[in-house]
């Protein structure tokens, strides 16, 4: 499997599923993704943070292209979008944020799909062409993912591709504005992965 290099200019090499890619952000997305997240802003807002009043200009744009190669540099986080194979159609997005090393080894998994794709199976898709990243080339022990428990379509991916619902955390994220309460799910290296067709 070929993993990703670089964030900004050239996308590298992208990691594969059977009808998607996913490869890291590039400034070249900004009309995709602006018009994806635009059309999907009332099926969207109910599951993110508040979204900055400038957050589909160019210029926020640029700042978080910029964000993102500190991060992979850093290595706490690592973007991706995700794309359909047949047409390069933008799908949505996956973050492996908050890498911490050391005795943990462990990341946190967030993602968003655009309304029009969502509830087709590539998410799902996407977060299992992601888990050998985390595990082989990030060398990682442990991946985090955290839901609103009003999600069910979330739960559903989550449990479908394998993550172990392990807790309930009481106001957990600053969602839409407002501290929210969360199921907490979790996968490690050598728990099963079911595979999906």
């Amino acid at each position: 499997m070929a993993f990703l290099r670089s964030v900004g200019g050239d996308p590298g090499p992208a990691i594969r599923g059977r009808r998607i890619y996913l490869r890291q952000p590039q400034l070249g997305d900004f009309p995709q993704w602006a018009s994806l997240r635009e059309a999907s802003r009332a099926f969207l807002v109910p599951w993110e943070p508040t979204w900055p009043a400038d957050d589909l200009t160019r210029g926020a744009f640029r700042r978080r292209i910029r964000r993102y190669a500190q991060d992979v540099r850093d290595d706490t986080a690592y973007p991706f979008y995700a794309f359909r194979l047949d047409d390069d159609a933008l799908l949505g997005g996956l973050t492996l944020s908050n890498v911490r090393r050391g005795v943990t080894q462990s990341c946190s998994l967030g993602y968003w799909a655009g309304a029009q794709h969502a509830g087709r199976g590539y998410m799902s898709e996407a977060v299992v062409a992601v888990l050998p990243y985390v595990f082989e080339h990030l060398r990682l022990h442990r991946i985090e993912a955290a839901c609103l428990p009003t999600n069910a379509a979330s739960i559903r991916l989550l449990e479908k591709v394998g993550f172990v619902r392990e807790g309930y955390a009481r106001r957990y994220l600053r969602i839409n504005g407002s501290w929210q309460d969360h199921f907490l799910f979790a996968m490690l290296h050598d728990d099963p992965r079911p595979v999906i067709r």
